[in-house]
């Protein structure tokens, strides 16, 4: 299917809306992470969930700069911070968790865990090809 006029102009808008998006992204998560630095300086302690958070932050930050460099995002990113906002809330909140929903939140971290680890070998088994190889065939 050729592209006509209104596809173009639609995969145009769409482009620049994605674009302001991401720019929104990006200045929300350098604000909150000034806002989780000033609770750190004004509380004058540092507890393992404000070091789970930033940690959250900078995979956001990364995860937004690898979509602006190479303009697609490997499931891989969103998998880590899903990892470490489960780790997070384990953490935060162990106190009031029972037993079975402890162990339902480890379960999730596992099968993250082993749902990245199917995603690297089959990109190391079954590489990408961009497309150009196959049509010389």
């Amino acid at each position: 299917m050729t592209p006509n006029r209104f596809s173009k102009v639609m995969q145009r808008a769409l482009g620049v809306v994605e674009q302001v998006v991401l720019i929104v992204i990006g200045f929300a998560t350098i604000f909150a992470v000034f806002q989780a630095i000033t609770h750190i300086w004004e509380a004058r302690a540092i507890t393992v969930g404000d070091i789970l958070l930033l940690f959250l932050y900078l995979e956001v930050m990364s995860m937004l700069n690898h979509y602006l460099s190479a303009g697609n995002l490997p499931v891989r990113y969103p998998l880590y911070i899903g990892i470490i906002a489960l780790a997070r809330f384990l953490v935060l909140d162990i106190k009031e968790l029972d037993a079975m929903t402890m162990f339902a939140l480890s379960g999730s971290i596992l099968l993250i865990a082993l749902a990245i680890l199917i995603v690297r070998f089959g990109h190391v088994r079954f590489p990408y090809t961009d497309g150009t190889d196959l049509q010389s065939k």
